[in-house]
């Protein structure tokens, strides 16, 4: 569709530093979407009826309010998917998000942890949930991505915390045998989607299109030093930047001790932090001529949309505004004050 393609037009030029598009707006809108459901692999066809339904939500919309949101079918999970497929047991509870529960407690226990065959592991759902989805929307439908980890954060799910701070000093090559193990399991599993699906795909978080690339959510360096920053995670997430193209971070730790390091990333194109408003103006002139932002706001008046960017932030901070409204009136009205 026209109004489709002049929205991942808007998004190409966003992810060039000098592009025309330097403010992007994704609106999320309450009112006639469907109720979310909780991913457990119990209730995979409700999930991809639920996929279902929000994307023919968005479609329905494409033209009932201006915005960047690009419409997509979710394959939504939790984050213990890479770890569950390495091995972990998982808690599942009635009224939260999944959680891996780890079985690592030793150099020896990490050594013993097999990469399995994508057919064979817990992973395989998702294409056949994607190849399901592809089918009753078409071939050129957008998939959002699984929720993704990278392989440092993996180990955190996987080895027991209490002891691998401690390993990660006193045994490093162990720590970092397994986060190659799950670096395999990734790459493997997004070198067959690519080539399955196409390189274009919307994030796992926030929801942004990419032409290609890879996103991951990077926790785990908050708990960390620089110098541990550097030995352990800059070298994974330059090595998936490079396979795929550009990458795309949210980090939800307090890591602002970790910000010259993440400027480091090659190919970095967005950040992303789930803190506090101050946190993130910060971060904004932080980053102003390294990468984007992804910036949340809740159902503020329209003039809080032009607003939201305090005095002195840099001309050259290029950010994306989420808002998330309860009624199509507060989304009409909302892209009107952003755009006019």
């Amino acid at each position: 569709m026209v109004e489709i393609e002049r929205r991942k037009k808007r998004w190409e030029d966003f992810w060039v530093e000098d592009g025309a598009g330097k403010r992007m707006l994704v609106i999320t809108c309450q009112e006639g979407a469907p109720n979310w459901v909780r991913p457990h692999p119990g209730l995979r066809d409700a999930r991809m009826e639920f996929a279902w339904r929000m994307y023919n939500h968005q479609m329905e919309h494409l033209e009932t309010w201006r915005d960047d949101n690009v419409p997509c079918l979710h394959l939504f999970s939790g984050t213990e998917i890479w770890a569950e497929a390495l091995g972990c047991a998982v808690h599942r509870p009635d009224d939260t998000m999944p959680m891996a529960v780890p079985f690592v407690r030793s150099a020896r226990e990490a050594a013993a942890v097999k990469v399995p065959r994508l057919e064979d592991s817990t992973l395989w759902m998702f294409f056949e949930m994607a190849d399901a989805l592809r089918a009753r929307a078409g071939k050129d439908a957008l998939l959002r991505i699984p929720d993704m980890q990278s392989p440092m954060d993996v180990v955190a799910q996987i080895w027991d915390k209490t002891d691998l701070f401690a390993a990660m000093i006193e045994e490093p090559g162990a720590v970092k045998e397994l986060a190659r193990k799950a670096q395999a399991l990734i790459a493997g599993f997004y070198d067959l989607f690519f080539a399955r699906y196409g390189k274009a795909f919307v994030a796992h978080h926030p929801g942004y299109y990419m032409p290609s690339g890879i996103t991951f959510s990077v926790d785990e360096v908050g708990s960390v030093s620089r110098e541990m920053f550097d030995e352990y995670f800059l070298g994974e997430l330059d090595w998936f930047s490079e396979r795929y193209g550009g990458m795309g971070i949210h980090c939800c730790a307090t890591a602002e001790h970790q910000w010259d390091n993440f400027a480091k990333v090659k190919g970095l194109r967005l950040m992303n932090f789930g803190q506090q408003p101050d946190y993130i103006r910060r971060a904004y002139r932080h980053f102003a001529g390294t990468c984007a932002l992804w910036n949340n706001e809740h159902n503020k008046p329209p003039p809080a949309v032009l607003e939201d960017m305090p005095p002195g932030i840099p001309k050259n901070c290029r950010y994306v505004t989420n808002l998330i409204v309860a009624s199509i009136d507060d989304a009409k009205r909302q892209s009107e004050a952003f755009f006019n």
